[in-house]
């Protein structure tokens, strides 16, 4: 960072910040999810940058594809009230939140199946081992 007036950011400053590595930070940029602005070949980010960037990871851990991050993050309009862009947000989180439901029904329903079967396998087990004599 720079001076406090107009702080600007280097590529190894945000990676440290937000602890990824300078190639994610260029994939996404590869994406068009970040656009810094260069001096030579040298990658200037700005605060709206690290904002943007701060925003894909959290989209990222919400389970976002980055696609829907950047559809997100390009709804914002700073002298609106981006309310569009916060039901969209809101309309992703509960799509996700529907999935993740399903996901954990399905793991419940497989644990059962597993203990099930592995019940039947050590009763077969016990049965070959201890043969009822006549």
């Amino acid at each position: 960072m720079t001076d406090d007036k107009d702080p600007t950011y280097s590529i190894s400053d945000l990676a440290k910040e937000f602890d990824i590595t300078t190639r994610a930070i260029r994939f996404y940029e590869d994406k068009g999810l970040l656009s810094p602005a260069r001096k030579g070949q040298t990658r200037i980010y700005s605060p709206a940058d690290r904002t943007e960037l701060k925003l894909i990871l959290r989209g990222k851990r919400l389970g976002l594809t980055l696609d829907e991050s950047r559809d997100i993050i390009q709804m914002y309009n700073p002298d609106g009230s981006n309310l569009d862009q916060l039901n969209k947000l809101v309309s992703k989180i509960r799509e996700r939140k529907s999935t993740l439901e399903q996901q954990l029904h399905d793991i419940e329903v497989m644990m059962l199946d597993l203990d099930a079967s592995e019940d039947r396998l050590l009763e077969a087990i016990t049965q070959i081992e201890t043969p009822i004599q006549v």
